[in-house]
């Protein structure tokens, strides 16, 4: 199998080098390029040459422009990246019979109400990113593609920057600690995305009918959090592991989002049903707090 994966230094295109490599030959690119092939999502005249020269069975798009609250300001680069551009790999992919591997965001829901979001859940984004995300999924829908669309919430790696090492960095650095306590999710790590995606194409491309298993899948750890739990949970690991910190877990500060600026308006409820996912595949997806952890034991 030849997977051609665009993104491949993001934190989930970086955890994908790995888990796609027993699958076949993965053709990895990033906006640099390599070896003459194009990675970049804003040229899009050079993607479609790229699939062309590349030939894969699959394409993997970890790649997208998640600025958020820039994207209110830099809308056609936003737009550009978003949504005009998986289109254009899904029209590649079509005409190639390839597989497109796409991820969103629970970004297209407005986060009301107080369940979690199922795949056929009308979205009504809020936000400029929010609005491209969801252009993009149905630009991928739109080319009749055989498509995988894995919508999922708050990512985080060992490599690159997170919201737990910006909360380890300042529980060191400052006196006071705030975090936003009226928003709910589940912290996902891009190591579990990544494996995920495997296991689906594997399925998809190997095992089963591929156009039967094309749509919206919602991917993210079980359980849920505000952003008040997941501070509290990174420093009380962090004091258990012995490392210093100015502010204690307990000692966190619990914020309404009103009180954070911010240019976009961000959802209250990025909850997602992930039932879909689970038996389409037959996996299991485990709490956040394990991922959690072991991100958390690799950083300490």
């Amino acid at each position: 199998m030849k997977i051609l994966l665009f993104g491949k230094n993001g934190q989930v295109g970086w955890e994908l080098q790995r888990s796609l490599a027993p699958l076949g030959e993965v053709i990895a690119v990033d906006r640099v390029g390599v070896d003459g092939l194009c990675g970049d999502l804003s040229d899009l005249d050079c993607l479609q040459r790229t699939v062309r020269a590349v030939q894969p069975q699959v394409i993997v798009n970890a790649a997208a422009y998640t600025a958020v609250d820039l994207a209110e300001t830099d809308v056609a680069a936003a737009y550009r990246i978003n949504a005009e551009a998986p289109g254009v790999l899904a029209r590649a992919a079509a005409q190639h019979d390839a597989l497109l591997v796409h991820y969103s965001t629970d970004y297209v829901f407005d986060g009301s109400g107080e369940r979690p979001w199922r795949e056929d859940d009308a979205p009504a984004p809020l936000s400029v990113y929010g609005r491209t995300k969801l252009e993009g999924e149905q630009a991928i829908r739109a080319s009749s593609c055989r498509h995988l669309i894995f919508r999922t919430s708050w990512v985080y790696a060992a490599r690159g920057d997170n919201f737990a090492k910006a909360m380890l960095r300042l529980a060191v650095e400052q006196d006071e600690l705030r975090a936003i306590n009226d928003q709910l999710g589940a912290p996902t790590g891009a190591d579990l995305l990544a494996d995920v995606t495997a296991h689906a194409i594997r399925w998809v491309v190997l095992a089963n009918d591929g156009s039967a298993a094309s749509g919206i899948y919602h991917l993210a750890s079980a359980g849920e959090a505000s952003w008040f739990d997941y501070a509290r949970f990174v420093l009380a690991h962090a004091q258990q592991k012995g490392r210093v910190l100015k502010v204690a877990p307990q000692q966190v500060r619990a914020i309404p989002a009103s009180a954070y600026p911010g240019s976009a308006r961000r959802p209250h409820n990025s909850r997602l049903d992930c039932t879909r996912l689970r038996q389409t595949f037959g996996l299991a997806l485990p709490p956040w707090q394990s991922g959690m952890t072991r991100m958390l034991d690799e950083i300490l």
